[in-house]
């Protein structure tokens, strides 16, 4: 039977905690560029460079906009923000990476899905069969069963009689063998009697039987006209009908024997398989690792870069202090003092990543900050 379509059928590609996954990934990610982004002095720009008085950085990744890269990077579609840094694009391609994977494996189990819903027993009976003309179909010559066709006053058995009958002989068979043998290339069902049919099938796990009894009829034992074996022979096929002797033969000669197949449930084969954590778990290996460079890359920037502005800043207020000298008005004796230009305490490198989180944490939304300068404003003049 085919299963009832649901709504959300488009998610049955990847399971549910692949999907929860995803999900986290998604958050996990962005919030990881976001912080990646504040932390590596390159994602700043100036925007005013010759405004010394007021020098002003701007980075473009904001935690919406930080979001908005990474689900268009998943979607497969472009954006205005490029990262700039080495750590931010690092893990900008091992998500690029890792959304191609998803999509690429979600789309091939889709489309498996999809071809197996349609292959779902294309064919439920007689009036599927009689209805379409992909599939030919034919009988044993002269046996039973053609003959059940031709005397049929069934409109349905009657149509597929008269297309048999119009493709004769190639509809019909000389033996069993070459029935089943046809059957086996594809693109043909052999209609024979069910006894028969239940011995092959359950001995070939390649053909399958498909739909109810087209007519019944039973065997018999023939005996001459008048014979006193009769009745004694129809009295102990009722005795051995009602122990269930008949159905125990049957089951012991048909089923129970080393020359019948395993045969899986029809339902198990009908239905693809959702991709787990088994199937594509590797990928969110390589997302974890890959974040984990960009954290180690986007260290190493920032502890170079801290160490570069340490010493310019150093260099500048050494030069502020013995090139501008300025006369103090309160001297009375007229002395030329020198006014020392302002340097900050100077702070550890680990106070000095505290507080760009802090910084990135507190003012989410905000794009520019003040970049503190290397030397007052009247050491400039």
């Amino acid at each position: 039977m085919t299963e009832p379509t649901r709504l959300f059928s488009f998610m049955n590609p990847l399971a549910i905690e692949i999907w929860i996954y995803v999900l986290a990934a998604y958050l996990f990610v962005s919030l990881t560029i976001y912080l990646l982004a504040k932390l590596s002095p390159m994602e700043w720009r100036s925007i005013h460079p010759c405004d010394v008085d007021h020098l002003t950085i701007s980075n473009q990744f904001t935690i919406s906009d930080s979001f908005w890269f990474t689900i268009g990077t998943l979607m497969q579609q472009g954006s205005d923000i490029y990262p700039r840094a080495t750590s931010t694009r690092i893990i900008s391609s091992i998500w690029g990476f890792f959304s191609l994977i998803i999509v690429a494996s979600y789309t091939a189990n889709l489309a498996a899905f999809l071809t197996v819903e349609r292959m779902i027993n294309p064919i439920e009976n007689a009036e599927d069969l009689a209805s379409q003309t992909e599939i030919s179909y034919g009988t044993l010559d002269s046996g039973s069963t053609m003959t059940f066709f031709r005397d049929s006053m069934i409109e349905t058995y009657k149509k597929m009689w008269r297309i048999m009958d119009n493709k004769k002989p190639m509809a019909f068979t000389s033996t069993y063998e070459d029935g089943i043998r046809r059957v086996n290339q594809g693109n043909y069902a052999f209609l024979m009697e069910s006894t028969m049919l239940d011995y092959i099938v359950q001995r070939d796990c390649n053909l399958t039987q498909i739909g109810g009894l087209l007519d019944t009829k039973g065997y018999g034992i023939a005996t001459p006209k008048g014979s006193p074996w009769r009745d004694k022979i129809s009295l102990a096929i009722l005795e051995l009908q009602e122990k269930g002797d008949i159905q125990m033969l049957y089951d012991k000669w048909w089923k129970n024997t080393d020359e019948t197949c395993k045969r899986i449930s029809s339902n198990k084969q009908s239905k693809a398989n959702a991709l787990g954590l088994d199937s594509i778990g590797g990928v969110f290996v390589v997302l974890i690792t890959g974040i984990l460079v960009a954290f180690i890359v986007s260290f190493f920037e920032f502890m170079i870069n801290f160490r570069r502005q340490a010493k310019l800043m150093r260099i500048t207020h050494c030069n502020c202090k013995n090139h501008n000298q300025i006369s103090y008005p309160p001297a009375k004796d007229s002395q030329t003092r020198t006014d020392l230009a302002y340097l900050p305490p100077p702070r550890s490198l680990w106070v000095e990543m505290l507080e760009e989180l802090r910084f990135a944490f507190w003012c989410t939304n905000k794009r520019q900050r003040p970049e503190l300068n290397s030397c007052c404003t009247q050491c400039q003049n």
